[in-house]
């Protein structure tokens, strides 16, 4: 509608052009406190709310592949809908019985299959009976939208590795 100066503005003229194209924003697609807006397309919005979970307990393995610990719950993992890119959050204090490494990093499943790598998580290494707290940030870009599902997995290189205070979090795009 362009408007003229004098003509008459309707109430049906106001809801078409005023109210819903402001029902069209991203205040007005809002469904709870915290989310965030992405595009998801030409012209196209996706809300999308980042995802923490955390096991405060301790587990251990002496795996030499990614596998989920002994002792304590599988993970953390979280599960929520991406777009084509994320960030993943990890942290933990780790340590290994002897001199090898201890790793914590993710697998994805659901829309995006991806088994962990050492390329993306994080580690100690060389440091016998040393609980140190470390993370890592990781840009996983490009990974199939939809609704994914991240979770921990360990692994040593010798020894047994000690995880405790173990955390990740998802911030999707």
């Amino acid at each position: 509608m362009t408007a003229v100066a004098n003509s008459t503005f309707t109430a049906a003229q106001f809801n078409t052009y005023v109210r819903d194209n402001l029902n069209e924003t991203a205040p007005a697609k809002a469904t709870a406190a915290g989310s965030y807006f992405v595009g998801a397309g030409v012209n196209s919005i996706a809300e999308r709310r980042a995802v923490t979970g955390a096991d405060l307990t301790l587990g251990t393995t002496t795996s030499t592949t990614f596998t989920n610990l002994s002792g304590t719950s599988v993970g953390p993992s979280v599960t929520l809908e991406t777009g084509p890119a994320c960030l993943v959050i990890v942290r933990c204090a780790a340590e290994n019985s002897g001199t090898g490494s201890a790793r914590m990093a993710y697998d994805i499943s659901g829309a995006h299959s991806q088994a962990a790598a050492d390329n993306r998580g994080m580690h100690i290494s060389g440091v016998a009976s040393a609980n140190i707290g470390t993370g890592d940030v990781t840009l996983m870009s490009p990974i199939t939208p939809g609704t994914n599902t991240f979770t921990a997995k360990y692994r040593v290189s010798s020894g047994t590795g000690s995880f405790s205070s173990r955390r990740i979090i998802v911030i999707p795009f």
